[in-house]
């Protein structure tokens, strides 16, 4: 094990003394001008328009922070629909990310929007099927943004995992895990192949880390994370 996820800025120090590093910086948060509203989150994200200004500004900032670490990948996420059209909502999203990139192109960080359940645990979230991702990968057309494709959350979504994973890695950047259902332990106790799922992903000749994000149900969590790590050893 070589990296702990989403970590904030404030982390990186405790992550340098482990000699760690982090394959995904958390995403940051801002206010708007109305004093209350916060964004940047999985809910308030960049399919709204009047979120794109304080968008922009924090994750300049986050972006330098990630560079300055010498770390790669910054996560992000399109909001929920209330009652916005997937449409409207990824041609907002594309605005709005294409403000940040000439940033993240200057310090060779990459963006990227993971995709979420909006079934179970993300209800109303609206980049919640890997079409939709794929188009607006298309619709941006830059190398530093692509998608974080969780495997527990698309085969809620979905299914067909390792279809999808063929059919669309060159915009698949990032990899979670994740035993369904339940989202615990990937292993006999779900319904997902794990090691045929990182073999499908090895096929495709990705180099970059998988994000082992289960919950543990055992009291033994470590030996569960241990168990998760020699399954997608393949």
């Amino acid at each position: 094990m070589e990296s702990v996820e989403l970590l904030d800025p404030s982390d990186f120090p405790t992550m340098r003394k482990h000699g760690l590093m982090c394959a995904m910086v958390s995403f940051p948060t801002g206010t708007l001008k109305d004093g209350k509203t916060r964004v940047g989150g999985i809910g308030k994200a960049f399919n709204r328009l009047e979120h794109h200004d304080t968008l922009v500004e924090v994750y300049g900032q986050r972006i330098k922070e990630t560079a300055n670490a010498g770390l790669k990948n910054l996560i992000c996420f399109s909001g929920n629909r209330d009652g916005m059209d997937d449409e409207t909502g990824l041609k907002n999203c594309a605005i709005g990310i294409k403000r940040i990139l000439p940033i993240a192109e200057k310090h060779n960080v990459t963006i990227s929007m993971e995709l979420l359940n909006s079934r179970v645990d993300h209800k109303d979230y609206m980049c919640d099927r890997t079409p939709w991702g794929v188009a607006l990968c298309q619709a941006i057309g830059s190398e530093r943004f692509g998608l974080l494709y969780d495997i527990y959350h698309m085969q809620i979504m979905e299914g067909d995992v390792i279809r999808t994973i063929r059919d669309n890695h060159k915009y698949l950047y990032h990899y979670h895990t994740g035993g369904n259902p339940g989202r615990n332990e990937i292993d006999e106790t779900q319904e997902l192949n794990y090691a045929a799922i990182m073999r499908a992903i090895l096929a495709t000749g990705y180099k970059g880390h998988v994000g082992q994000e289960f919950i543990p149900k055992r009291k033994d969590k470590l030996a569960s994370l241990e168990q998760g790590v020699r399954i997608c050893d393949v």
